[in-house]
């Protein structure tokens, strides 16, 4: 659970230092890139020791499933809340088949 919980901070931080910038498009490009660097130095601060928790309790194909499904649902928050986007319905097919994955990559065959 605390690998879960540092990926999910970790990923906050990266989806306001990827997307963040795209409400300040007025801004110079130079600073916006500074920001996002700077924001993304605290991803990493979480990122790093999530993937050390979790390597040895999880492979690292597992951990690389997680970190993407919590990068989704993330990144769906992030889109409605922040962005003001909607989630359209293709986007939330797309996004089941990728948890479809999941079940392939964790089931113990």
């Amino acid at each position: 659970m605390k690998t879960i919980l540092l990926l999910t901070v970790s990923n906050i931080f990266m989806t306001f230092a990827w997307y963040g910038h795209l409400k300040f498009r007025d801004k110079p490009l130079l600073i916006v890139i500074l920001i996002s660097w700077l924001i993304a130095f605290f991803e990493y601060c979480f990122q790093v020791p999530a993937n050390r928790i979790g390597y040895g309790v999880f492979s690292a194909v597992q951990l690389k499933t997680i970190q993407e499904v919590v990068t989704l649902l993330v990144f769906c928050g992030f889109s409605l809340w922040y962005l003001k986007e909607p989630l359209k319905w293709n986007y939330l097919a797309g996004f089941a088949l990728i948890i479809a994955a999941v079940f392939f990559i964790f089931k113990k065959w």
